[in-house]
């Protein structure tokens, strides 16, 4: 598949606490190639307290930009803060935590080069994934069965970290959450629009806690409301 002269990508990474898997995953992501696609990364250090900071100050990325919040402020506050600096005709997701695989980003942005969706998300339960977590795997599985009867679509996994819009539709977006809410309240808001959403199946290497997940029951319980809130607000 090739793509136009001079398309861009640009990857949004928030990161939080991230110092041992933050430079393999830059390096992969520099690595990946893509139909001949241009990449600007932008890193967001949402107050990390380890030596992400450090490793930050030290990083050359070619093209890229790096963002530091004093004080951490959430996942969904990172990435808004990144998105109005993006450039790229399509913008993508990647969590620091090396969960997802960057290897993966040809499958996720196959339909929007095509011209057949304006956003494609990765979901994991289509794909070759580790065994979660049961709770977590509940939790996600009730969540997005809401999502499908709040608005009467068939998502697999809407809480997925592989999500990848047109550059100008994600731009247009009024977003408001800081933190793990991100996830439901940009879903709702393009299934509202009537986006072509499109679902892909993507590999997943999921961590425990021990080894540094950081979402809980109480962002389950917030994404809840916030289904709820967006189907009948803004």
């Amino acid at each position: 598949m090739a793509a136009k002269k001079n398309r861009l990508l640009s990857i949004i990474v928030p990161v939080y606490n991230e110092e041992k898997t933050l430079l393999p995953l830059i390096q992969k992501v520099q690595a990946v190639r893509l139909f001949g696609l241009k990449k600007q990364i932008l890193v967001v250090n949402d107050g990390s307290t380890d030596g992400t900071g450090r490793i930050l100050k030290r990083l050359r990325v070619p093209g890229g930009l790096v963002f530091h919040h004093e004080k951490n402020r959430g996942k969904g506050a990172a990435i808004r803060t990144a998105i109005p600096h993006t450039r790229g005709d399509i913008v993508i997701i990647q969590d620091a935590d090396l969960e997802y695989d960057p290897n993966d980003y040809k499958i996720v942005l196959a339909p929007i080069l095509q011209g057949s969706a304006d956003v494609v998300y990765g979901s994991r339960f289509m794909g070759v994934h580790r065994a979660f977590l049961f709770l977590h795997y509940l939790g996600n599985k009730a969540l997005t069965l809401l999502t499908n009867i709040l608005y009467d679509t068939v998502l697999t996994d809407m809480e997925t970290c592989y999500k990848a819009f047109k550059g100008d539709l994600l731009r247009s977006l009024k977003l408001r959450s800081n933190r793990f809410d991100f996830e439901p309240e940009v879903t709702a808001k393009v299934l509202k629009r009537g986006c072509k959403l499109f679902e892909v199946p993507i590999s997943y290497h999921g961590r425990g806690f021990e080894e540094g997940k950081k979402i809980t029951w109480r962002d389950g319980v917030v994404a809840l409301f916030c289904l709820v809130r967006y189907r009948f607000m803004d």
